[in-house]
């Protein structure tokens, strides 16, 4: 374990990093992120990683993280890499994973996050996700730890366009040699490191976030949304490969002298309720989370355990990275109003990996705001009309609050053209937070970033008083707790079937009652056996989950039954319509079939 060398009297945990300190506090007033690791290693905060058990097991302080991370900068510098070279980083919830992303930055290199498996059971689509965004970021170096270093090695091996010159564990990184190098600074124009953002196992896309962009949204986060102060700590169960995971709560705190303390994520699918214990033993003020992880509290949280509980110190309750449903957020409140938690501490915001992290915040104290807009209108005419008769069908759409300073957000219709307020449509961001591109993919890049520098979020919503209300997400790709998953992919895994030809399968999201999303496959067939039809479900369902780690719904049809457009391509939109149109939304559950 790392220790800190003061032991801090404020919490109950006296080797943890202390809440508060004597170095006065800077929020994010840096060009570069080694410049804020400099300014934040005078003081004693850091990270604190804490087992399934509560039990602290690791910490680091910002001091000891420059200390190491520019040890193994001289590391890496020894394999002579140039400057702006990609080192992967299997991004497990460890201290190591901080010191060499940090170490990457001393020595001038790029690095990236990639994920942990889903799980155990789909170790081969696993692999070759780790084997696209090595080849996509044409990565010279790759590094993860002994859980996962065998993935690693298996999935460098059949790289063949541009080989690794370095692939080990931290542990066989820390024996390297050191070399006798003088650390460049950053540029602020320098890419400070790639987000990778689709749940995709082909085709990754590499998210190119400049030093100036990150630092630009971690000013916004810092300043506006959250208005951090001294006394603030943070907790986090967040994978460090997400982005709200690795900027908000792992750059961000640091950016501000924070301490933060970690529950790794796997640790916390198995007990929810260690990160609000967490929460109130160290008097935690900010926390995010996404919202099916305020509903696997809410469900696993007991009458004894809420005794256990004081979150009257959770100020900033902040939730994204998947659509917001208000119910969800009461319903965590009301469970835990008993253990001291305010429901104004909510803080429902918008962000996207390609703008860095965060787009708007609400105003603090205030709660989840929504707005009950009239579901006829809303599909009909595209157009949020607040509903005014009682008894008429509604949609609530939560306020994701105002744009960063410095940004602004439109909405604009398929031609591109601003829409007048309460007007459904396409949501574009604009400011210095905003991507440089798609690493090494200048076609994406092209469709995502348009003229003057407007990003294309893919997301579909509406301004209400200055205000922005998320209404959904372009079909193409469907959020399940909190992770992407595109529909071409699952679609292409229908299509390797041989009873489903090519272009016969249309993939989508819907809600079901409890507004969890549920993935949905509907394919034409011209299978006529009742055993056929259910063999090839059943077998569909077991590859969508052994590769993206989630139950699916799969429905059979008739030939020509999947609405296209004109120009013969599927529609997305129009098949999730017809399927809704088809089903008895109320009795829908992610295990179900349709034969």
């Amino acid at each position: 374990m790392l220790k800190t060398d003061s032991q801090p009297s404020n919490i109950d945990l006296d080797s943890a990093t202390p809440t508060l300190h004597l170095l006065s506090q800077r929020r994010a007033d840096f060009t570069t992120l080694v410049e804020a690791l400099e300014y934040a290693a005078q003081g004693d905060t850091g990270y604190n990683f804490y087992d399934a058990k509560g039990r602290l097991r690791a910490v680091l302080t910002y001091r000891e993280l420059r200390a190491r991370a520019q040890a193994t900068a001289k590391r890496l510098s020894g394999l002579g890499l140039a400057r702006g070279s990609r080192v992967a980083l299997v991004a497990d919830t460890t201290p190591e994973f901080i010191e060499i992303f940090f170490a990457c930055r001393y020595a001038g290199l790029v690095p990236f996050a990639m994920p942990v498996p889903v799980n155990l059971g789909s170790h081969a689509i696993y692999v070759r996700q780790l084997q696209g965004m090595l080849e996509s970021s044409q990565a010279s170096v790759a590094v993860a730890g002994l859980d996962f270093v065998g993935f690693l090695e298996e999935a460098a091996s059949g790289e063949n366009d541009n080989a690794l010159k370095w692939c080990g564990t931290p542990a066989q990184l820390n024996l390297l040699p050191e070399a006798n190098v003088t650390f460049a600074a950053n540029s602020p124009e320098e890419t400070a490191y790639l987000q990778f953002t689709s749940g995709s196992t082909r085709a990754p896309r590499g998210v190119v976030i400049t030093e100036r962009a990150l630092m630009s949204n971690l000013r916004g986060i810092v300043c506006n949304g959250l208005k951090v102060r001294q006394g603030d700590r943070c907790a986090s169960w967040l994978p460090f490969y997400h982005d709200m995971g690795l900027v908000g709560l792992v750059l961000a705190p640091l950016a501000a002298q924070l301490s933060v303390d970690y529950l790794a994520t796997r640790d916390f699918a198995v007990r929810p309720l260690q990160w609000l214990r967490l929460i109130s033993r160290n008097r935690c003020t900010i926390a995010f989370s996404q919202p099916f992880g305020l509903k696997l509290c809410t469900l696993r949280a007991r009458e004894s355990d809420l005794k256990e509980l004081d979150l009257s110190c959770w100020r900033a309750a902040g939730v994204g990275a998947e659509m917001i449903r208000v119910d969800t957020l009461k319903s965590f409140a009301a469970k835990f109003s008993a253990a001291g938690f305010d429901e104004r501490a909510f803080l429902p915001c918008y962000g996207l990996a390609e703008s860095t992290l965060a787009v708007s915040f609400p105003a603090l104290d205030q709660g989840a705001q929504s707005l009950c807009v009239d579901t006829k209108t809303l599909v009909e005419k595209k157009m949020a009309v607040r509903v005014q008769a009682d008894g008429r069908k509604f949609n609530e759409f939560v306020n994701c609050g105002r744009p960063l300073s410095g940004h602004v957000v439109k909405i604009v219709d398929e031609d591109g053209q601003e829409l007048p307020h309460m007007m459904v449509g396409s949501v574009w961001v604009r400011g210095d937070s905003v991507m440089d591109g798609y690493f090494n993919n200048p076609a994406e890049t092209t469709r995502a970033i348009k003229p003057g520098g407007w990003l294309d979020t893919g997301d579909i919503g509406f301004v209400f008083e200055g205000d922005l209300y998320i209404t959904g997400r372009r079909t193409d790709v469907i959020i399940v707790n909190g992770r992407n998953i595109r529909a071409q992919d699952v679609e292409e895994l229908a299509e390797q079937q041989p009873e489903v030809r090519s272009r016969e399968a249309s993939a989508f999201g819907v809600s079901d009652r409890d507004g969890s999303t549920i993935v949905v496959l509907v394919i034409e067939t011209r299978l006529a056996s009742a055993d056929d039809r259910q063999s090839l479900i059943n077998r569909l369902q077991q590859m969508i989950y052994m590769a993206f780690g989630v139950n699916c719904l799969v429905e059979l049809v008739p030939p020509h039954t999947l609405p296209r457009t004109s120009s013969g391509k599927l529609s997305r939109f129009a098949a999730r319509q017809g399927f809704l149109h088809r089903t008895n939304i109320e009795n829908l559950t992610a295990a179900s079939t349709v034969g």
